[in-house]
Parts: structure tokens; C-alpha cells; sequence
């Protein structure tokens, strides 16, 4: 168990047998009463975010949480398979897990960052940045000199996102997967 002076922010905690990331953290030590911390926690499966405050003398458990990166290759109907890069083992992961903001951004041979607690996959996360071919867009306007002018472009995996006008069909482009904005050219 763990008191309130060994939290940090990053560390993984178990409140109300749920998982959490300690996101932000605020050691409070008023004049008068004893210290406590208030912490913003995020829960790993669920991806939603909670205020606790913690009192001193409040024991809480630690997770442990285990990171491993995997590579993925196919999908089958709501199952993705995914390579373990460590053991090589193939892993199969619902698509409910991955959640649809890891389904939008995800193409093949593109690794990811699984969270496994206690054998579980928690949570799924993708590269900050990701190099994606432009497969169908609009030619540009000649002479349209608009100011940060957009036009929408299908990624090779389906994805729609806005553009400049000057990025034509077959351009490879660095796509920021957090916002989902497009970065540069590649």
C-alpha cells in the first residue's frame, strides 16, 4: 500500500477496482488540519478522468502495469490481431477495447503501445505522429491562394482528414493522431 507522499504523476493506482494513471497531482499542506493530496486520475480502460482527494493516513493500492509494444497485421469482423514484438506471440484484441479513436488511426505493420494489468489489456495507445499515404483528394484550384484553404483527403486507411490545397493524390503525410490534424509533407 502506498501513503500520500509516494504518489507521483505517471504512476498507476487501483481506486474502486478500476485502474488509474495519476494524470496531475497538488501535495496540499494547509495551516491548520493535516496534509492531503488532490490528485485528476484516468482510468485506463475507460479513457475518462476523476478528481480524488486524498487524505493523510489514506493507504492506496499500487498497479502494476505493464507496457509492451505490438506491431498490428489484420482484422477479422470486431477481432484485431496484433504482434507481440517481445515473445512474438500473436494477440487478438476487441475492437471495443481499442476504442474508435485507436480504430481511426490504425494501418497495418503500425506498432502500438499495450497496457497489460494483471494479464488484461487496458488500454491501447498509438505513435504521437504517423506517416499515412493520401489514396483520394481533390486536385486544387489553380489560383486559389486563400489563406489556410483545406480541402478534405481519404487516407490509405480510410480515414478522412483536411489538407492544404497544394497536397495532391499519392502524397505520404505525417498525421498528428492525438488531434488528428495534418503535420507536413513527407
Amino acid at each position: 500500500m502506498l501513503g500520500i507522499n509516494e504518489l507521483s504523476v505517471g504512476r498507476t493506482v487501483k481506486v474502486n477496482n478500476d485502474v488509474f494513471v495519476i494524470t496531475n497531482l497538488e501535495h496540499v499542506k494547509p495551516g491548520k488540519g493535516s496534509a492531503f493530496v488532490r490528485t485528476k486520475l484516468r482510468n485506463l480502460k475507460t479513457g475518462s478522468t476523476v478528481d480524488i482527494t486524498f487524505k493523510d493516513g489514506d493507504k492506496i493500492e499500487p498497479a502494476f502495469v505493464e507496457d509492451r509494444t505490438l506491431t498490428y497485421l489484420y482484422n477479422s469482423g470486431d477481432m484485431y490481431y496484433f504482434m507481440d514484438q517481445e515473445s512474438f506471440e500473436e494477440v487478438v484484441i476487441p475492437a471495443d477495447i481499442l476504442g474508435e479513436h485507436v480504430l481511426k488511426f490504425l494501418k497495418e505493420n503500425l506498432d502500438v503501445k499495450a497496457s497489460f494489468y494483471e494479464g488484461q489489456i487496458v488500454s491501447v495507445s498509438l505513435p504521437n505522429f504517423v506517416v499515412y499515404e493520401i489514396i483520394e483528394t481533390a486536385p486544387g484550384a489553380r489560383g486559389d491562394t486563400v489563406k489556410n484553404a483545406l480541402k478534405p483527403a481519404t487516407l490509405e486507411n480510410g480515414t478522412v482528414i483536411q489538407v492544404p490545397l497544394f497536397v495532391e493524390q499519392g502524397t505520404k503525410v505525417k498525421v498528428d493522431t492525438r488531434t488528428g490534424q495534418y503535420i507536413e509533407r513527407v
